[in-house]
């Protein structure tokens, strides 16, 4: 797919690719809902079409990680069920308790501020309950939890809250055999115990992130929480690749050369010259630098770097990752500006994928595709694109996902 003219560079997101993932998830995951995470901007996808996208797909919840988020997404008209999980002091909580958005407590602090908005909003909150079972990240910790249930008893029986869920998060689901998984599956089953004797129904459960939901069937409970599976790359890629686990990439970034030179060799290039052509060659400049994401770890160390596809072939950077550019060495080949560069895809083409520039630059797909920047323009294609990402609408999930392999089956034995 050819950039539109007069764009130097675009990111190309798929919403049939979000959709047909969910659906391929939830087939795995059978009984439990899926919550479509659709935080950060959709992980650099686009906040509203990807979470349209996703319900199409059969998502029945949507997750956020903060209240402007989900306001965002009421905003947009998008009224599924949502969760926004982070909340900090003085947040302003009435907008989003008026507009049904269930948020996440994991303090006593906190439940004091949700109940100040439910009287002030005259609604009742509807909350979830966050429990640390072993990431010591967020959540109420084994010696708070007890306290924070007391209270949380008081203002149900009041009518100001209502317990919708209980959730932690996984430490490491995507280690085969990690120790902290089945012991953070049995805190969190001693902290549902503990909840019931103080009188607090847990309401829907859900532990597991697009990891443990694919590869950890005891964390399934009643809701998964699916992020990155949802825009097609794998949670686990040293595991089983994202199409061995029936995803699709969802999204191309792509560029045209705006510039293209020969250069003699020895020619340095970049900042602080760390590149030197081994011979008279031809740079490209592409338009596309650490200001739109790309990260600069990625810049050519001496034995590698990231790797853009032109003309056919993949064309290695010469020098650093620059904030608005990057300089591509290719070669002898005869390539002009405008000649299409793709940075990175699905990988069906022979360019990289996420995971390649995820190695590339010693980090993980999450933060590749997350990192995209706001000022490089997003395309969306596939048949959902018009519906999707202009208003609601309800695509039936039927026929998105093909029968596939068990993940256990790629992977082995995950007990």
């Amino acid at each position: 797919m050819q950039p539109r003219p007069g764009v130097p560079a675009e990111a190309v997101v798929d919403l049939d690719a979000i959709a047909r993932n969910v659906a391929v998830v939830r087939e795995r995951v059978g009984g439990p809902q899926v919550m479509a995470v659709v935080k950060a901007d959709a992980y650099g996808h686009g906040l509203v079409p990807a979470a349209r996208a996703a319900l199409a797909g059969g998502a029945t919840w949507l997750g956020v990680a903060h209240v402007h988020e989900a306001l965002a997404l009421r905003g947009a008209g998008v009224e599924a069920d949502l969760l926004a999980w982070i909340l900090t002091p003085g947040t302003d909580l009435v907008p989003a308790l008026r507009r049904g958005v269930d948020v996440s407590v994991a303090a006593v602090w906190a439940l004091e501020e949700v109940v100040a908005a439910a009287r002030a909003s005259a609604t009742t909150a509807r909350i979830h309950l966050e429990v640390d079972t072993g990431m010591s990240r967020g959540g109420a910790s084994p010696e708070e939890w007890p306290a924070l249930l007391d209270a949380v008893a008081g203002h149900v029986a009041d009518g100001t809250v209502r317990v919708r869920g209980t959730w932690a998060h996984f430490a490491s689901a995507d280690v085969p055999g990690d120790p902290s998984v089945p012991a953070q599956l049995a805190a969190f089953e001693a902290a549902l115990g503990t909840a019931r004797r103080h009188g607090v129904e847990p309401g829907l459960r859900h532990h597991a992130n697009s990891a443990a939901a694919l590869f950890v069937p005891q964390a399934r409970y009643d809701l998964v929480r699916v992020g990155l599976a949802a825009y097609g790359l794998s949670p686990a890629p040293d595991l089983a690749t994202g199409a061995d686990l029936g995803l699709v990439p969802a999204m191309t970034l792509q560029a045209r050369l705006a510039h293209v030179r020969r250069v003699p060799r020895g020619a340095g290039v970049s900042y602080g010259l760390t590149y030197t052509a081994e011979r008279d060659t031809t740079l490209g400049l592409v338009p596309l630098g650490y200001g739109d994401g790309l990260p600069r770890h990625a810049s050519w160390d001496g034995e590698r770097s990231g790797e853009v596809l032109v003309a056919g072939a993949r064309r290695r950077i010469a020098g650093r990752v620059c904030m608005d550019q990057v300089v591509l060495d290719l070669g002898d080949d005869a390539v002009a500006p405008g000649e299409v560069a793709v940075v990175l895809g699905p990988g069906t083409r022979g360019e990289a994928t996420a995971d390649d520039w995820a190695r590339a630059a010693g980090t993980i797909s999450w933060e590749i595709v997350t990192r995209v920047g706001a000022r490089v323009p997003r395309r969306y294609t596939g048949r959902l694109a018009e519906d999707l990402a202009t208003g609601p609408a309800e695509v039936p999930a039927a026929g998105l996902a093909a029968p596939l392999a068990d993940p256990a089956d790629l992977v082995g034995d995950r007990a």
